[in-house]
């Protein structure tokens, strides 16, 4: 009967932690509170999203388990009235010592395993990618280049500007005049990531991966698209007094549409690649500012 008594008390807060956390739980927060664009966003997506919420049930059931174990042995163990001094001690327990030494290594090194693994995946270099471009970091904006296209392979370019503010007084931007990264659906892209002045970091927030822009150092990301659509992304790296306004846009459009707008640019006479030789930072050796001609 007492034995009973106990295991009611141990088992009575597991059970209501249990029906607080799974009642009334959005898709969202289904999803570990990610974004609910990244769904099927990218070849990516997915595998982050299940290890992210995979890693958060393992860690909230050892938490469920160590705050019913803390719990009962608080009201179990607890001093009864007429009590004097203290409680037989538990010590030297080998058992429960190797226990303790084993699963929080299985735990340790169950994470780094399927970490490591998605890791490899993400990072994994694509030899022969559908599409190549390059996004450089600037105070505050982007350009974006897509080398090998338009009139004799020479590549287009897409200069941008900083997000302007619109004049209403609520501090929303001008979407569309922030600068628009195009990719075509279900091709391989490769992104190579460079800087103009100081660290930046290009982030698709709905990718669900971001990587450095880096003065003197390229830095690339490969990417699948696998859904339609248009993504907002911004600067992840403090680079300055308008850092917040250092946004972009990631539309995924369709091959034809792809093509359509490459011809735009060449059509426009954004011919060419906007490459180093506008790059603001002069600390590096291979950067030089561009002379004003007479």
């Amino acid at each position: 009967m007492r034995s009973n008594r106990r295991l009611r008390w141990a088992v009575a807060p597991i059970a209501v932690t249990l029906v607080v956390i799974l009642a009334g739980c959005s898709q969202q927060q289904l999803r570990g509170f990610l974004p609910a664009g990244s769904e099927g966003a990218t070849k990516h997506t997915d595998g982050i999203t299940g290890l992210w919420v995979t890693s958060w049930i393992v860690l909230l059931a050892v938490g469920i388990i160590t705050w019913g174990l803390i719990i009962w042995a608080a009201i179990v163990y607890r001093r009864r009235k007429g009590q004097t001094g203290l409680p037989v001690q538990l010590r030297y327990n080998l058992p429960i010592e190797i226990f303790y030494t084993i699963v929080p290594l299985i735990l340790v090194l169950g994470f780094f395993a399927f970490t490591a693994k998605e890791q490899n995946s993400i990072e994994h270099v694509v030899k022969n990618p559908d599409v190549k471009v390059e996004v450089y970091g600037k105070r505050w904006a982007w350009d974006f280049n897509y080398p090998g296209v338009g009139p004799g392979n020479n590549g287009v370019n897409s200069p941008g500007i900083q997000a302007q503010q619109i004049q209403n007084g609520d501090g929303s931007v001008d979407r569309a005049k922030i600068p628009t990264l195009y990719l075509p659906i279900n091709k391989s892209v490769q992104i190579k990531i460079e800087s103009r002045d100081v660290i930046h970091s290009f982030w698709v927030i709905d990718f669900l991966y971001k990587k450095d822009n880096i003065p003197g150092k390229n830095n690339y990301e490969y990417v699948t698209p696998t859904k339609l659509g248009t993504f907002q992304g911004k600067c992840a790296e403090l680079c300055g007094d308008y850092h917040s306004v250092m946004l972009f846009q990631v539309k995924v459009v369709t091959q034809p549409e792809f093509d359509t707008y490459i011809q735009s640019l060449a059509d426009k006479g954004q011919t060419g690649i906007l490459g180093p030789e506008y790059n603001t930072n002069t600390n590096l050796p291979s950067n030089k500012v561009p002379q004003a001609k007479n």
